[in-house]
């Protein structure tokens, strides 16, 4: 699959191919006419096409000779950027480090360049900070999914939540959420509520103690205990729930001292609070508790691979785009902050320019040096190539007007002077 690079290549080369045309074409020209001239005896079209003829080849092998030796023949001085490519990587290099990163035109550029104010700038508009979140979205974030493990997430997150939990004291929890109970008034009408709720599903639930009884009496009884027993069993259940209601009752006693007595050692016992603590853990190292905090990485997982397929609908890449707008305009609105990223590019950039100016012409030397000699040629050729043709052009068109003037002066010679 042809990229934009070669498309782009393909052209440059098609245009380089028409222009070498062109200038072979204009010598061919020169050629033709220098045979009329020839044939017909016409002097001063022949002093043009000869003159032309020697301008469009001499500047055909000096274009020629940059790139390759001229009809393949190892000429002397020819194949120069090939041959002379490890000096012309050396000079450049030295070129670039001396001339280019120097404080004074650094300085210069960056000060006129306000990479703030035009990030911002660009940051700032919709479509930009659009273009920037899809490409976060699309790629990096899934990237970034892709290359994590999933077992050291879960294993992240199980260590979190137990470091978490064993950090909290639920005993102290538990007492506090509790002490409202010792409260006379809102322990009472919890209990009366409680019991009220006991009662009503004791009496819905009559038949289910009949059947129950049933099963466990013995066979042989035939049932003709199961009534009574039954009868029995729902009826002191309903006479201490009645009972327990009242809260005068020695029964409604004795549980409100249960209770106190509960919310006291919960509230003082450290015993207590370790058992209440150890119940907890217990609970939260259960599997079914494992397997569901496990499931939170997937769960995340899912729901942000679902969300990046919706495209321009996104949540996330609209609110990266939204973050990333909002960023531009708040440093627009900020000069002081304009400044300070500025001087700190700046001064940073110039630091590690000035201090690396001589690695960085030594890794432009040694990358020139690198390229192979022939690729390096057709590239230069492909780039500049097109424009050279115009020196081929122009040497024949000029060395032909040369010749017509070398012709005048000849004929104006022989007329006055011989």
């Amino acid at each position: 699959m042809e990229t934009s690079i070669d498309q782009e290549n393909i052209s440059k080369q098609k245009a380089l191919n028409k222009m070498k045309n062109n200038a072979l074409a204009l010598l061919g020209v020169a050629v033709l006419l220098f045979i009329v001239a020839i044939y017909f005896k016409i002097p001063i079209l022949q002093a043009f096409s000869e003159a032309a003829m020697v301008g469009g080849i001499a500047d055909w092998f000096a274009v020629v000779a940059l790139f390759r030796h001229p009809l393949g023949i190892p000429i002397w001085h020819t194949a120069i950027i090939p041959v002379k490519k490890n000096e012309i990587g050396e000079n450049l290099g030295s070129f670039v480090s001396e001339e280019f990163l120097n404080r004074e035109k650094l300085e210069i550029k960056l000060d006129e360049f306000n990479f703030a104010s035009k990030a911002s700038d660009w940051l700032s508009q919709n479509e930009n900070a659009n273009k920037i979140a899809s490409s976060i979205a699309l790629n990096i974030i899934p990237g970034i999914l892709k290359t994590i493990k999933d077992e050291d997430i879960k294993r992240f997150i199980q260590f979190q939540f137990k470091e978490k939990l064993e950090a909290i004291n639920f005993g102290d929890w538990v007492a506090l959420a509790l002490e409202p109970l010792q409260n006379g008034e809102v322990k009472d009408q919890l209990l009366t509520n409680l019991l009220v709720v006991m009662s009503e599903e004791l009496t819905n639930n009559k038949d289910l103690i009949r059947k129950k009884v049933k099963e466990s009496t013995p066979f042989l009884s035939f049932g003709l205990a199961d009534k009574s027993i039954s009868e029995g069993v729902f009826n002191g259940l309903a006479d201490f729930l009645n009972e327990a209601k009242n809260p005068e009752s020695a029964v409604r006693i004795k549980i409100d001292e249960y209770v106190y007595d509960f919310l006291d050692k919960v509230k003082n016992s450290e015993e207590m609070r370790i058992k209440i603590n150890n119940l907890i853990m217990g609970f939260a190292g259960k599997k079914e508790v494992q397997d569901y905090i496990n499931g939170i990485w997937d769960e995340i997982k899912l729901s942000i691979s679902r969300d990046i397929e919706r495209g321009d609908d996104s949540s996330i890449k609209n609110n990266i785009a939204n973050l990333i707008q909002g960023f531009g305009s708040g440093i627009q609105e900020d000069p002081v902050m304009i400044d300070k990223i500025n001087n700190f590019i700046k001064n940073d950039l110039l630091s590690v320019l000035l201090n690396n100016k001589k690695v960085i012409g030594d890794l432009i030397s040694s990358t020139v040096k690198s390229w192979d000699g022939k690729e390096v040629s057709e590239k230069l050729e492909l780039e500049i190539g097109k424009d050279l043709q115009y020196i081929r052009i122009n040497g024949t068109l000029v060395g032909g007007m040369i010749g017509l003037i070398i012709y005048g002066v000849e004929q104006l010679y022989h007329h006055f002077i011989i």
